[in-house]
């Protein structure tokens, strides 16, 4: 388990040398949310998440139903929620977005709320296999994506089946990719034939000396999409919504076809931070969401994977035919873990690895 008491200084710490400072946040609510009728209802629904990643439709129709006001305030690494809920996430917000990796350690610190399930009934539209077991009542899936690699077929210079074909000396200058401690190291440990969720520093280390190798082809971090459909990259690593805007807007951008390393599929959450002040819209909210016809249109705009079932089934045509979900290794897969208090040492080599040590 991680002790994200002292994570959190850490993480303070390495995000402010990173630029990585969250966006802001919201001011304090100024009313109380009903508990068992006795307060007045809330009228504010404070969010911290991942911008444009939500549809304005979405939000502008659950202020109109609820008569309320949602503030989005937005992280710019999932270190920022981390941060946000160790230090009392709920003078601030009501929801705020995470993911998988972090979810044990999180309920086991007492940082996040047990949910009432019984006032999310639209829940049970979700696919259990996206929503453990152990740590259901704390969170409530929002999207899931695939992160692998998609290429311009025009352009790219080799043949990409696997993690170490992105170290190639051809792609110099070539690819744009994703960021974050823990989507990058996997893909490294993968190629050195480690486990991605690897807890072993000699590993770590040398999933470093990898990325070191991976950098020195990346023309680009952040915007894969962009820079992948005006030119900038010939490659990209990226999630499946975003490879569903770029192949979308060009039709010679393909996914690679790996022979045998897996692809990891990650959840992004959210959790009700211990004390919400607005805890009975935040229940709504919750249960809005899960609404197949709410959560369809949802995907109109941001077609990521979804454990939603119902609202898959809802969606359009279009989403459900996706070529960016239809891909021959989907089953062949791996998940976030939590590596307990070896994410310190992952946070140590990714910062020498941003800063170019």
């Amino acid at each position: 388990m991680i002790n994200f008491k002292r994570l959190a200084a850490f993480l303070m710490a390495a995000v402010m040398v990173l630029g990585l400072v969250a966006c802001g946040g919201s001011s304090k609510p100024e009313t109380d949310s009903t508990e068992g009728g006795s307060a007045e209802a809330s009228t504010e629904l404070n969010i911290f998440m991942w911008q444009q990643y939500i549809s304005d439709d979405l939000i502008a129709n659950f202020e109109k139903e609820n008569n309320c006001t949602v503030n989005l305030s937005y992280m710019s690494d999932n270190a920022d929620s981390i941060t946000k809920l160790t230090a009392g996430g709920a003078q601030e917000y009501d929801l705020i977005m995470t993911c998988d990796a972090y979810m044990k350690s999180l309920v086991d610190g007492g940082y996040v709320e047990k949910l009432d399930l019984s006032k999310i009934p639209a829940s049970s539209n979700m696919n259990t296999a996206y929503w453990p077991e152990e740590t259901r009542e704390y969170c409530m899936p929002y999207l899931m994506n695939y992160i692998y690699v998609i290429y311009d077929s025009a352009t790219c210079p080799v043949e990409i089946t696997c993690y170490n074909d992105l170290i190639k000396p051809e792609l110099k200058g070539q690819i744009t990719t994703i960021d974050g401690a823990r989507n990058l190291f996997p893909i490294a440990l993968i190629a050195l034939g480690y486990d991605p969720n690897s807890t072993d520093e000699k590993e770590i280390a040398e999933a470093y000396e990898w990325l070191v190798k991976f950098n020195d082809n990346v023309v680009a971090y952040g915007n894969a999409e962009q820079n992948l459909t005006n030119g900038t990259a010939s490659v990209a690593l990226t999630y499946d919504g975003n490879a569903s805007w770029a192949m979308a807007e060009k039709d010679t951008i393909k996914i690679a076809d790996f022979k045998e390393d897996a692809v990891q599929l990650g959840f992004d959450l959210y959790v009700m931070p211990k004390g919400a002040a607005h805890s009975d819209l935040a229940y709504k909210f919750l249960d809005y969401i899960c609404q197949p016809e709410v959560m369809a249109a949802n995907l109109e705009e941001f077609p990521y994977s979804c454990p939603n079932d119902a609202a898959v089934a809802a969606a359009s045509e279009n989403y459900q035919n996706d070529p960016c979900r239809d891909f021959s290794y989907k089953e062949n897969v791996f998940f976030q873990e939590d590596v307990g208090e070896a994410l310190t040492i992952y946070n140590d080599y990714y910062q020498k690895l941003k800063v170019g040590e």
